[in-house]
């Protein structure tokens, strides 16, 4: 029997680090997984710490809730009082539910407004980054670098082993490691959002409008999964977000290789195409 029972914690124990030794230098949504996707940055830590409180204060009042309904049903059911209390007001316990609930919201209040203002302030980013949302892919762009390119979801047929279904790219959006970056977020056609939760950045891409957020960039080479988080048509589901994460040096030799690829200078769409043959 001892045998039997450590076998089966050896099992676990083994399969618990081949999961996560598979997924260090990924963070994606894992079959049956529990909870939020692990925090990385300092906004992506806040948001989670919040989550916990939040968590622990909401399972306090459920279970104090559900200890009142059981209680008062049994200890006032009608075998027990056939003449029920006349009693109109209890000052004491009208206080306690006023008092006690202002109470709950301000030590929510707190940590969710240092949140919201730490999201809010303006920082001094290291490079800026454009994202627009299309049906249904997404474009990059480095304007301090002129680049740009467009991120479309590997099809299934296509996809190389170690490849992720409905998760990687054809071209991810890459940045160095340790950088805090600003995101302008645009869209071209729909509303699209996004939204890449280990980072906990998740923003609108509204056509007309300029969106801002901005991320921070833990240090250590990684690879963030997403998704597009707003309906925005029939390929919805299509439109994964890829943010891969490289050291400084790599950042570098991946750009000098960008620029020669994905020159913005050099991309024309086929309508410029068009005008431009005309012109000729």
């Amino acid at each position: 029997m001892k045998m039997r029972s450590l076998k089966f914690f050896s099992t676990i124990l083994l399969g618990s680090f081949f999961l996560f030794a598979t997924n260090a230098y990924a963070s994606e949504p894992l079959p049956w997984q529990l909870g939020l996707q692990p925090p990385s940055g300092s906004i992506a830590v806040m948001a989670n710490d919040l989550h916990n409180l939040l968590l622990i204060v909401i399972t306090a009042i459920s279970l104090f809730v559900l200890f009142l309904l059981v209680y008062v049903c049994v200890r006032f059911r009608a075998d027990k009082n056939p003449n029920p209390s006349k009693r109109t007001h209890n000052s004491v316990l009208e206080v306690l539910w006023t008092v006690i609930p202002v109470l709950i919201l301000v030590v929510i209040a707190v940590p969710s407004f240092r949140l919201l203002y730490y999201l809010d302030k303006q920082i001094d980013a290291d490079m800026t980054i454009k994202v627009t949302g299309i049906q249904w892919y997404w474009n990059y762009e480095y304007p301090d670098q002129d680049i740009s390119f467009d991120s479309y979801m590997i099809a299934d047929e296509d996809l190389k082993p170690g490849q992720k279904r409905l998760l990687d790219v054809d071209n991810p959006l890459v940045l160095p490691e340790g950088s805090k970056v600003k995101v302008l977020i645009a869209g071209n056609d729909v509303m699209h959002s996004f939204f890449v939760p280990s980072l906990a950045v998740q923003e609108y891409s509204v056509p007309g409008k300029l969106n801002e957020v901005w991320m921070d960039i833990p240090l250590g080479e990684k690879t963030y999964y997403g998704q597009c988080n707003q309906i925005c048509g029939t390929n919805h589901a299509y439109m994964p977000v890829v943010v891969k994460v490289l050291s400084k040096d790599k950042y570098k030799q991946w750009l000098e290789k960008a620029k020669i690829e994905f020159a913005s200078n050099d991309s024309l769409s086929g309508k410029e195409m068009i005008l431009a043959d005309m012109s000729k």
